[in-house]
């Protein structure tokens, strides 16, 4: 036997004749020629529901179960299973996977479970014209047929009892089947009440869907709307963000000018605190030097009146501004008057000297005298820890002062 891509479904329950009848095996023929293809023709009975892993096989007379095949088809589902006539179907077997010899062979139609439903007479393969062939039996092939009759015979009365059995059987379910199709009837009146209720049930339902979608419609369009006046008030937003950005930007800038401004104003403030402080300190300066100036100018004319000389016809008079202008020595105002205009010589033959600090003329004879309290008022006293500068260093005397004030 020629092995397949797929071995069927079979079963090594030994043969069970109560099924052969829920498929029939039509125009069997008693001998097919050898080389040739056959068709095998059957019927489904109205009770058998064929399935996807049903095949039909060739098997020798005498087999006990299903695995005894000798090759098979797989067979055709019929367009409408669930029709209640019988379907008449076909499987072709092709010449190349038949038997060579001259045994008795039958078809069986076996399910997916591997239970024959169905078996046909048997058949050979043979030519159909026996006179052209000489056959010569021996009474030993002639015992062989008879035994093969008789078992052909108990098997087909085996398989008329099971046939008479299963019609029982099918009037029975028969029977059963139209007390259910009228139990079905009522309920099949009870499903059409309960579908009309629903069909109704069904109506309002979607009424009310197409209500909603009505209502989901509309919300759409309003979300619409609101989406737009979300994007303007976005775009009312950032424009609000970017104005209060450039006034902060113009609040930062102005808090920078106010600060300095204020740090102007701050230097500004200390500066001309230094300058009242630094003008008070020289008008003081000024209203002492004048005062000192003016005690000079009395005793220098006391002086000179003790000399015999005019103030105002030296030829060489100190400035009026003078800062530097000598005290004059006690000693010489109450002294003897007379001492100094003897040893002196005429006006016009004194020698001058200058001051080498402030550049004031001084006669030669009152020089080394005055001097020393002519040097005293040429420096500059702090108003305030009473330390002396030189007049030339007056820069130096003015930050002296301004450090008191810091």
């Amino acid at each position: 036997m020629e092995e397949t891509i797929e071995d069927p479904p079979t079963s090594a329950v030994l043969l069970d004749h109560c099924h052969f009848s829920q498929v029939i095996f039509n125009s069997v023929e008693k001998f097919y020629v050898p080389g040739g293809d056959i068709t095998c023709y059957y019927t489904l009975t109205q009770h058998f529901i064929p399935r996807r892993k049903d095949w039909i096989g060739i098997f020798r007379v005498g087999w006990k179960t299903t695995r005894e095949y000798y090759t098979f088809m797989w067979v055709t589902l019929p367009v409408d299973l669930n029709s209640r006539s019988p379907k008449q179907q076909e499987v072709q077997f092709k010449a190349y996977y038949l038997p060579k010899d001259d045994e008795y062979y039958q078809f069986c139609y076996v399910d997916q479970d591997g239970v024959v439903r169905g078996a046909s007479i048997p058949f050979q393969f043979c030519p159909e014209n026996e006179e052209d062939i000489l056959v010569v039996t021996t009474q030993e092939e002639l015992e062989t047929l008879k035994s093969i009759n008789k078992k052909l015979e108990q098997t087909m009365k085996e398989q008329k009892d099971c046939w008479e059995t299963e019609l029982l059987q099918l009037k029975e379910q028969n029977q059963k089947m139209s007390s259910e199709n009228e139990k079905m009837g009522v309920r099949v009146d009870q499903l059409q009440a309960q579908l009309s209720t629903q069909e109704k049930e069904i109506e309002k339902l979607v009424q009310g869907v197409q209500d909603k979608a009505e209502q989901l419609e509309d919300l759409k369009k309003e979300n619409g709307q609101l989406f737009l006046s979300l994007t303007e008030q976005r775009e009312h937003r950032k424009e609000l963000e970017r104005t209060v950005e450039e006034m902060k930007q113009k609040e930062t800038t102005a808090a920078k000018k106010e600060q300095e401004l204020t740090d102007q104003n701050f230097d500004l403030s200390k500066r001309l605190s230094e300058n009242k402080i630094l003008c008070n300190v020289l008008q003081k300066e000024k209203e002492r030097m004048e005062e000192e100036n003016g005690l000079l100018k009395m005793e220098n004319s006391t002086l000179l009146s003790y000399m015999g000389l005019n103030y105002d016809s030296l030829p060489h008079q100190a400035p009026a501004s003078n800062q530097g202008g000598a005290r004059q020595n006690p000693g010489l105002v109450y002294g003897n008057p007379y001492s100094g205009i003897q040893e002196s010589p005429a006006p016009s033959l004194l020698s001058i000297k200058k001051c080498p600090t402030c550049k004031s003329d001084f006669p030669d004879d009152l020089f080394d005298h005055t001097l020393e309290q002519h040097m005293q008022p040429c420096s500059l006293n702090c108003p305030i820890c009473d330390k002396a500068f030189p007049a030339k260093e007056k820069q130096i005397f003015e930050d002296h002062v301004l450090c008191h004030t810091l």
